[in-house]
């Protein structure tokens, strides 16, 4: 198997990560809203979060509290992925979730939202 669908077969098998996924499908969640819905430490949800990440099924967001602190808020991306049996081996497709915001766009959005 491929490293990439290693990856993402691994991910799937993780409770934690499929939570994650599960819970930031409909709404952007921060770390802290992570943990209590998933039941799980910070640092384990930190941890999945990274992972997720760097397999670019999770996106996340620079927010700004009342305070004016900045915080993470967390959204999936996928929705959907599937593994086929080829004739190299396994093959992962991944399908994202609807984006039609290019980088500018999300830029924009993002510098007024810090005003």
């Amino acid at each position: 198997m491929s490293e990439g669908v290693e990856a993402k077969a691994s991910l799937l098998d993780d409770e934690y990560a499929r939570e994650i996924l599960t819970a930031a499908r409909d709404e952007p969640l921060s770390a802290e809203a992570l943990s209590e819905t998933c039941d799980a430490s910070p640092s384990t949800i930190y941890r999945r979060i990274e992972r997720l990440q760097a397999e670019n099924l999770l996106d996340d967001e620079l927010r700004l509290d009342p305070e004016g602190h900045h915080y993470k808020v967390y959204s999936t991306r996928l929705r959907r992925l599937t593994f086929e049996l080829g004739e190299e081996g396994f093959v992962c497709e991944v399908v994202h979730g609807d984006s039609n915001e290019d980088a500018a766009d999300r830029f924009t959005r993002l510098y007024e939202g810090f005003k």
